[in-house]
């Protein structure tokens, strides 16, 4: 019988976390799951735990070489079969009525995609704060394109709804072809999620907590470098072509576009200021003046601010 969800687990050297994933996943209530981990060529023992559960259950796919977050999610959407697709990430977990809310609420609406809020819990910490605070999310019944792409702004201090982890409806992927990007190491959820608004899936939000991200120190995997922007610019270019987009949705693009350039020529500054190169200092100034005011920022705060995503600051569940 087809399963109501299938959760879709990412897992590079988790072993520490993909037990309590998995379990988190298994225990959701008034719903029938599956889930599907892949392996992304760990070298610890994630694959074994993860194929220690029934194989009715747990099915574990070991990719033929790393491919980072987008290709492990497409090999384990290659063999998914719920009706709805649950991503979680190997080092967080789901509360167990999460599902049977999401679905309800995207039924009630007709939806195809569903976010809801999150739970931020610390290392050693068993409890944590939501990610929005409380009435932030209970007015947004539903997330346009325009909306989504304004909210995920680099050097902005504004809630990204970036940070949340979707549901979706697997038919819908399926008609559309829609599959991660897996040239992108950061932002691959970002575009896959605006690639199903673009084709005119409606998101809503379900205003509860239902998804625990668990913060782990020594987890910084790095600050976004030069090349995470260009291939992120380069995404968008791809996605602008692919898509029409409304007036609004162009407006908030330019907008995105605008602060991923300012990202490029900000980090590109930075490495001209530590190799003292005064000739590549002042042509990026020249090509770009704003870049120069994120200088009166330390540079370690600015960079961090760069991250477009909490999630893409772990290594759990996938290799950076």
């Amino acid at each position: 019988m087809q399963p109501d969800v299938s959760f879709i687990i990412a897992a590079y050297n988790a072993e520490g976390t993909i037990g309590r994933a998995i379990e988190s996943a298994l225990a959701q209530r008034g719903v029938s799951v599956d889930v599907i981990v892949a392996n992304d060529r760990s070298t610890d023992r994630t694959a074994s735990i993860a194929a220690s559960y029934p194989e009715s259950l747990v099915h574990v796919v070991t990719l033929a070489k790393n491919s980072g977050p987008g290709g492990a999610r497409n090999a384990a959407l290659g063999v998914a079969k719920g009706r709805w697709i649950a991503v979680l990430d190997a080092d967080d977990e789901v509360l167990p009525d999460r599902m049977a809310r999401m679905i309800a609420r995207a039924e009630k609406a007709g939806a195809q995609a569903v976010v809801d809020n999150i739970e931020v819990i610390g290392e050693g910490q068993t409890r944590g704060e939501p990610m929005f605070p409380a009435g932030r999310l209970e007015n947004i019944h539903e997330i346009t394109l325009a909306d989504f792409i304004a909210s995920n702004l680099v050097f902005k201090s504004t809630f990204n709804f970036g940070y949340m982890k979707p549901i979706f409806e697997r038919a819908f992927i399926e008609a559309h072809g829609l599959r991660y990007d897996e040239g992108l190491r950061i932002g691959e959820d970002y575009i896959f999620l605006a690639s199903i608004l673009a084709q005119g899936g409606k998101l809503v939000v379900e205003p509860a907590v239902g998804y625990s991200y668990h913060i782990r120190s020594g987890s910084i995997s790095r600050v976004l470098e030069l090349h995470h922007v260009i291939s992120m610019l380069e995404a968008d270019r791809k996605f602008v072509g692919t898509f029409e987009l409304n007036d609004e949705a162009k407006a908030a693009q330019a907008r995105r576009t605008r602060s991923l350039e300012e990202a490029r020529s900000f980090i590109s500054l930075v490495g001209h200021i530590k190799r003292r190169s005064l000739k590549d200092i002042v042509k990026v100034a020249l090509s770009d003046p704003i870049a120069l005011r994120h200088l009166s920022m330390p540079i370690a705060v600015r960079l961090k601010q760069l991250m477009p995503s909490t999630a893409a600051q772990r290594t759990g569940g996938i290799m950076k």
